[in-house]
């Protein structure tokens, strides 16, 4: 989940519309996991989720909306040799989605920070299971290479269920079982402290603002697993992180929140 912004700002942030490898940069295809998809360290990318696609961008890994974005879409980026990663939010409910009405009440619980958007009592795997499947389905269809599955730290929040860190590793690994046995990829987002138990478990990881806080040394085992790490930050100048990006060979980039077209790399 991005970090947290005042609901307040949200409104000005709607209007709104650094790799540790040169953009364009290795693939970063290989790896133990056999024919699916295995970026390595440093490979560039870009992460779009708000505005029409810009194509343009010389990097071989984009992460866009999996909801938002077409098949034709994804065919494009596979036509310039690109890697697509499918956005979906796979720990909260989204008021917005078209399956938004499948959620029974029962599993949606507290706001997260964002309109329109409550955590899921992820728990609940007989409910949530299908539905996620579902939206994993939809990914392959499109002819995505990998899924970023977002709010994968609920039990660290306040959702309005008692979720402990064990109903954590148990979703967070049937989410990656569901994309692997779809043949696609699957990062981990964020949840820093559950690492070293799944690593093994996801392709690689995706991670917001862990220089701000601090947090950077924590996604090391990644890279010594020879996995990715994409990393943004959005508050802080590309000078006061890139230096230990490229020390720690995370994929690291500025970008603003709203996560259009814009990014300043490394």
């Amino acid at each position: 989940m991005r970090r947290l912004i005042p609901l307040v700002v949200l409104p000005l942030l709607l209007l709104a519309g650094c790799t540790t490898a040169p953009d364009g940069a290795d693939d970063g295809e290989g790896g133990p996991s056999g024919s699916r998809w295995q970026p390595r360290p440093g490979t560039a990318w870009q992460w779009q989720l708000r505005g029409r696609i810009d194509t343009s961008v010389d990097v071989p890994v984009y992460d866009i909306d999996g909801f938002d974005q077409s098949e034709k879409t994804v065919a494009a980026l596979h036509r310039e040799d690109r890697k697509v990663i499918c956005y979906l939010s796979t720990g909260a409910w989204e008021d917005w989605r078209p399956d938004a009405g499948k959620f029974p009440k029962s599993v949606i619980g507290k706001g997260n920070g964002w309109e329109g958007e409550r955590w899921l009592d992820i728990r609940r795997l007989d409910v949530l299971e299908p539905l996620m499947a579902a939206r994993l389905d939809m990914c392959r269809e499109k002819g995505f290479d990998a899924v970023e599955p977002d709010n994968m730290d609920g039990y660290k929040n306040r959702t309005g269920f008692p979720l402990k860190a064990r109903d954590q590793l148990r979703y967070n690994r049937l989410i990656a079982g569901l994309a692997h046995e779809r043949g696609m990829a699957v990062g981990l987002k964020n949840d820093l402290d559950q690492i070293p138990e799944l690593v093994d478990d996801f392709d690689f990881a995706v991670n917001e603002q862990c220089a701000q806080y601090g947090e950077c040394a924590a996604l090391s085992p990644f890279v010594k697993a020879d996995k990715a790490v994409f990393h943004v930050e959005y508050e802080v100048p590309t000078r006061s992180f890139c230096a230990q990006s490229r020390r720690l060979k995370l994929s690291s980039m500025l970008k603003k929140y709203e996560l259009g077209v814009w990014r300043r790399v490394c």
